[in-house]
């Protein structure tokens, strides 16, 4: 690859970066020589570099982890109670380079901020309403810098606006058309763009002051309204 295309690559992912929503860019492929640090369901705490991922519908399957003494771990999500993986290649330059400064306050403790400075990508398993039935899955949280009063998950079948490519290669993803949302300690819920107006005034029922500011609701504004609902339940 010549290093104009390369170059080209490098601001294309910036220009992502600027236009999405202030949120991390989900994670697809990840780097088999960096470590990985995953917490299982019963708090044990594995640290190892992936061997493999495998995927349904999205979804991770099950993941296998290489640890420093060489054993080797098949995990399924049910396994897992939430882990850091590391972006590999290009994937890693579609992360955010730095936190917002200014939201710092909504930083949810219990997750290591030192990782995701890193471009770690953050999943968790975590309660999700799927139409009338409740399950648990394994998610990545594209907020981590600001979840702690609301929580925005990667859809992994959500459609996109425009994207940016070169050459017929996609670098760059436009806005995802929905995400997986979630309250503090409720269960996570499919919000989509084109019902974002008509549910707006539900979702964001306990801050009057966010309702008020936004007669048009706009889904570009999701991050936005996100920081002002912390703002007003604490």
């Amino acid at each position: 690859m010549s290093k104009k295309i390369t170059l080209l690559m490098m601001l294309l992912f910036a220009f992502g970066i600027m236009n999405a929503q202030d949120l991390i860019a989900p994670s697809y492929a990840f780097s088999h020589s960096k470590t990985a640090y995953i917490t299982l369901a019963d708090g044990t705490e594995i640290s190892g570099t992936i061997r493999d991922i495998d995927r349904e519908k999205g979804l991770i399957e099950y993941i296998k982890l290489q640890d420093a003494a060489g054993k080797k771990h098949k995990l399924k999500p049910e396994d897992i109670k939430f882990m850091y993986l590391p972006p590999s290649g290009l994937d890693k330059l579609n992360k955010k380079l730095d936190f917002i400064s200014d939201v710092q306050k909504w930083n949810d403790d219990k997750l290591n901020q030192e990782y995701l400075k890193e471009g770690y990508a953050y999943f968790e398993t975590t309660d999700v309403k799927i139409k009338k039935k409740q399950t648990k899955l394994l998610m990545q949280l594209l907020n981590p810098a600001f979840s702690k009063e609301f929580k925005i998950y990667c859809d992994p079948y959500a459609k996109e606006t425009a994207s940016i490519g070169v050459g017929g290669m996609k670098f760059v993803g436009g806005d995802a058309k929905s995400f997986y949302v979630a309250k503090k300690n409720e269960p996570a819920f499919l919000l989509k763009k084109k019902e974002y107006k008509k549910e707006f005034a539900e979702l964001w029922k306990s801050c009057d002051k966010l309702i008020s500011e936004n007669p048009e609701p706009k889904w570009g504004d999701l991050t936005k309204h996100s920081l002002t609902y912390s703002e007003c339940v604490q």
